[in-house]
């Protein structure tokens, strides 16, 4: 039936926006990270990457989290000498999160999931209009 499809799919899609916003959660929360030796590096900003799978039961594809990675580049420093983890030149190495770069994640992630929801909750109120029809 093609609402079961739709519901799958938009199932599948709050699934990856829900890894999406655990992941941009814990960014945000790692931003003031740093190593906890000297020289050492900081908390690495992690990044996701959907990727789609068939489902071969719906005939359909749907989206998955393919990937979480790191994001590449170097790490922002600021001169701290007192700092546990300052180096040898009194730098301290801070995590290379971007808390706008993050928001913007966060928001596009929490529409993305609001989309899908209405879908999946659009199908619901057909399925049931479908169910009161044949009584």
């Amino acid at each position: 039936m093609d609402l079961d499809r739709a519901l799958s799919i938009s199932a599948a899609g709050m699934s990856a926006q829900s890894t999406r916003l655990r992941v941009v959660a814990e960014n945000i929360a790692n931003r003031d990270s740093t190593g906890q030796s000297a020289g050492a590096d900081p908390y690495r900003r992690k990044t996701v990457t959907f990727g789609s799978r068939l489902d071969r039961s719906l005939g359909a594809e749907t989206v998955r989290v393919s990937q979480i990675g790191q994001a590449p580049g170097s790490f922002p420093e600021r001169f701290e000498p007192s700092h546990p983890a300052a180096d040898a030149r009194g730098y301290v190495k801070t995590p290379n999160v971007d808390s706008m770069i993050e928001n913007m994640d966060m928001r596009e992630a929490n529409r993305s999931y609001s989309a899908n929801l209405a879908v999946l909750e659009t199908t619901r109120g057909m399925l049931m209009r479908a169910i009161e029809t044949l009584r």
